[in-house]
């Protein structure tokens, strides 16, 4: 590694953060949310509170373990040993890879706004996607400082029309938009309950900034401020969004909107104010893009650096960058890009993305056991207390109840796809000395 390895601060960890949770999935959720009524907002505030919950234990992992490459997977190595930390390393890093071809292809497609060929040209779309793809690891590459650099942009230029619309928006509400209060069909209960499983996939992301942690200013300081500052950040403007989208947009014309964001700022301001959003989506998507491919070399090399993962992946150029798990990523993910264009493949690809979000919540739940273990085994009054603790637990109820939400063949082929990996551990294991 370099010796004089450019670190990030307080807004590029910020900025990950962020950048990380909005992806495209802000950008549809309120029209998704419409066919439940204004009570979805209730799944809003309970899905906030407990990425809140999630947010807290891992900035407070953040300062009992300054320096943790790999972010979950380091706090459960501590916490649970090393099997429990490989298949959290495992699991994410497939659903990072898995994730990144879905967020290349929810580029191309607000893309097609201004280049309408990519939704009927494949070969051009694929060769635009992989194009992404490779420039943004080829970023990556030169060192977390530049990825940062641009991660912080493209943070700002998505928020923007996030947060105009949502602004401009409040002087075109029609409070009667909000009524009838649950038009689900189904009791209130359930309601909530499927709209707070909706919403809570919008929330992940939010560990992203413990990930890099080795290559952070001053990380007892910086994580667990970025970590809560973009969570909450990201909290506000996801329900405040909400409330003024489905004030602005009467319920029929919301649950048909392919768009809803393009369609309000276009019935406040006319066309052009569509193409404001639809660049925003566009910049959206690319700067999660980043960032998850930012995190795609990470978690693999934390593993490699203690052998649970084949030690080539810790590989590092002189910009401390570790390129071979970036590279070796990308691979899969321009596999995955390319599967998506293959009609006879496209099945096999929705399905490897619907296991993905499954391997998350395994991270989470293991993070909140792990905080509470360390905690405890600190014997520090600052960290093993009730209050501490009894959050940690809410963290893992949420996250277990989430896992429940997600459905049981996703949970059933979910945990095949985490067991696959064992006879790998179990190598590794074997050649560790």
């Amino acid at each position: 590694m370099s010796k004089a390895i450019k670190k990030i601060g307080i807004w590029t960890s910020t900025s990950l953060v962020m950048g990380n949770m909005i992806a495209s999935a802000m950008f549809m959720l309120p029209a998704t949310l419409s066919s439940f009524g204004s009570i979805s907002l209730i799944g809003w505030i309970i899905s906030g509170f407990g990425a809140i919950c999630l947010a807290l234990v891992y900035s407070w992992l953040s300062q009992l373990m300054p320096v943790a490459n790999g972010g979950p997977y380091a706090y459960t190595r501590k916490g649970l040993g090393d099997f429990a930390a490989f298949l959290v390393a495992w699991g994410y890093w497939i659903s990072i890879w898995s994730t990144n071809a879905a967020i290349a292809i929810a580029f191309l497609s607000y893309l097609t706004v201004f280049i309408p060929s990519l939704g009927t040209t494949p070969i051009l779309a694929v060769s635009v996607g992989l194009s992404a793809i490779w420039f943004l690891t080829w970023i990556n590459t030169r060192g977390i400082r530049d990825a940062g650099n641009l991660q912080v942009i493209t943070t700002i230029l998505k928020i923007a029309p996030l947060v105009i619309v949502t602004v401009g928006g409040i002087f075109y509400i029609q409070t009667e938009n909000y009524f009838p209060f649950n038009i689900s069909g189904t009791s209130d209960l359930n309601a909530i309950t499927t709209t707070a499983t909706l919403t809570l996939f919008a929330f992940l992301g939010l560990e992203c900034a413990t990930i890099p942690s080795g290559q952070v200013e001053n990380p007892e300081k910086t994580i667990p401020r970025a970590t809560l500052y973009g969570t909450l950040a990201v909290t506000g403007i996801y329900i405040f969004g909400t409330v003024v989208i489905m004030g602005v947009l009467p319920p029929s014309s919301l649950q048909i909107s392919k768009a809803p964001f393009a369609d309000a700022a276009a019935s406040m301001w006319g066309e052009w104010a569509r193409y404001l959003v639809a660049g925003g989506a566009v910049m959206s998507t690319f700067g999660a893009l980043n960032g998850w491919i930012l995190m795609q070399g990470q978690i693999p090399a934390a593993a490699a650096v203690d052998k649970l993962f084949p030690t080539v992946l810790k590989k590092e150029n002189k910009s401390g960058s570790p390129y071979v798990s970036l590279i070796s990523s990308s691979v899969l993910i321009s596999f995955l890009i390319m599967m998506n264009f293959s009609r006879s493949l496209a099945d096999t690809y929705q399905f490897i993305i619907l296991l993905s979000t499954m391997t998350v919540l395994i991270a989470y739940l293991f993070s909140a056991v792990s905080f509470g273990v360390i905690a405890i085994q600190s014997k520090n009054t600052k960290w093993n207390n009730t209050g501490k603790l009894i959050i940690a637990l809410f963290a893992f109820l949420y996250s277990m109840w989430a896992l429940g939400g997600s459905g049981e063949e996703s949970v059933y082929w979910g945990f095949l796809l985490l067991m696959a990996g064992v006879p790998f551990f179990a190598w590794s294991k074997m050649h560790k000395n």
